[in-house]
């Protein structure tokens, strides 16, 4: 069966956004400045990796295509993170470090793509039922903001003190348009509901079936 040329674009595009989350992060890193220490923090920080596997599944009308595709990406995405990372090693800010040796390569790849790839089906599930309109979707179109809050809050308690004014600030600005989104989101869908309440009130007020217009009738004098 031929498989359609819009679903391996769409595959691949998929594919290729994975392989730039993975080397954007190690590459800002190489540039001492803090925009790109930032960046850098950003798009290696967890909560990005999962928001790129739910975005994956929001983008399929299938459930089992957006758990499938999201844990592939992902796992593909952890590879070459970590290969980029061992191939041009970059130096923090402030420390210097190495590369490592091959065999920890090897197990950092082996734990963390098997992680990513049990992890991201069910993170693109629930990216693919937040698409489910009304109440019924928004747990799940929470997922991702919690998350954020989550790790932000925890970085910011153990790490923000001893990494930098920058890292503070980032993960600071992060945590709250997560609180922000967290209180949108909901508020968003209460409206919404409220506007098709209105809806449907001012339809069932309206009589059914709708009465006919009473035309006169006229007689022809002639007739």
């Amino acid at each position: 069966m031929e498989i359609p040329r819009a679903r391996v674009v769409s595959t691949a595009v998929v594919f290729v956004s994975g392989t730039v989350l993975a080397v954007l992060g190690p590459l800002m890193g190489k540039f001492d400045n803090p925009v790109c220490h930032a960046a850098a923090l950003v798009f290696s920080s967890g909560w990005a990796w999962a928001c790129f596997a739910f975005l994956v599944g929001y983008s399929c009308r299938s459930k089992a295509a957006s758990a499938l595709l999201a844990s592939s990406a992902l796992a593909v995405a952890v590879v070459v993170y970590y290969v980029f990372k061992y191939t041009f090693p970059t130096s923090p800010v402030g420390q210097v470090v190495s590369s490592g040796s091959g065999g920890e390569l090897g197990s950092r790849i082996i734990v963390w793509g098997v992680a990513a790839f049990g992890l991201g089906a069910p993170v693109g599930l629930f990216g693919n039922i937040a698409r489910t309109p009304g109440i019924s979707g928004l747990p799940f179109r929470l997922v991702i903001p919690l998350t954020v809050l989550v790790e932000t809050s925890a970085r910011l308690q153990t790490e923000a003190a001893d990494q930098g004014l920058v890292v503070e600030i980032t993960w600071e600005v992060i945590r709250i348009a997560a609180v922000a989104a967290f209180a949108v989101l909901p508020l968003r869908e209460v409206m919404a509901w409220r506007a098709r309440r209105a809806a449907d009130r001012e339809v069932g007020s309206r009589p059914w079936p709708p009465a006919q217009a009473q035309h006169p009738v006229s007689y022809d004098a002639d007739s």
